[in-house]
């Protein structure tokens, strides 16, 4: 198998196991996963399609994020509200995140392996460690939707649903 093809199959599965407990969601997407807040929903699926757009967009095309208008709702430091007149709706963040997912898909079939140890363009200063070459960032597409998992399956808790994993 060939290291582009794993981290195909890698980001498609991530994507597809959290975007499941997302549109489990589309009844209650302002649910936050803790009586003290916490990312709700809507903006785990906002979050994830702005930080893939910018991390393939802008990272490594050197584009501009095409998602940058959205970066006070859903960018890092972001703080969620539970306000649904501040945000489009989960049907449409999830439709925008399988839009950005296309292009993503695109730009990695593109690649071979040896295209994995360029250097991004766009790297965070002082994150270079973490961002500094394709392979790393598309890394970063992979692990980034498992990380916010959690929150959705708590929000899914706390509106009574059963956990789909024991």
């Amino acid at each position: 198998m060939k290291t582009v093809d794993l981290i195909r199959w890698q980001i498609t599965l991530s994507k597809d196991l959290t975007a499941s407990l997302l549109a489990d969601m589309l009844d209650a997407p302002l649910q936050f996963p803790t009586v003290n807040g916490g990312n709700h929903p809507i903006w785990i699926a906002g979050h994830l399609a702005y930080s893939e757009a910018n991390l393939i967009g802008h990272m490594l095309e050197g584009n501009d994020n095409p998602l940058l208008d959205w970066k006070p709702k859903f960018g890092a430091g972001s703080e969620p509200t539970g306000n649904s007149a501040d945000y489009p709706s989960l049907e449409e963040l999830l439709a925008k995140w399988d839009e950005v997912r296309q292009h993503t898909i695109e730009f990695l079939d593109a690649l071979t392996d040896d295209d994995l140890n360029k250097p991004s363009i766009n790297p965070p200063p002082g994150r270079e460690e973490a961002f500094g070459t394709y392979g790393k960032v598309f890394t970063i597409v992979a692990m980034h939707p498992l990380m916010h998992r959690g929150q959705v399956a708590d929000s899914r808790r706390a509106v009574g649903r059963q956990r789909i994993m024991s």
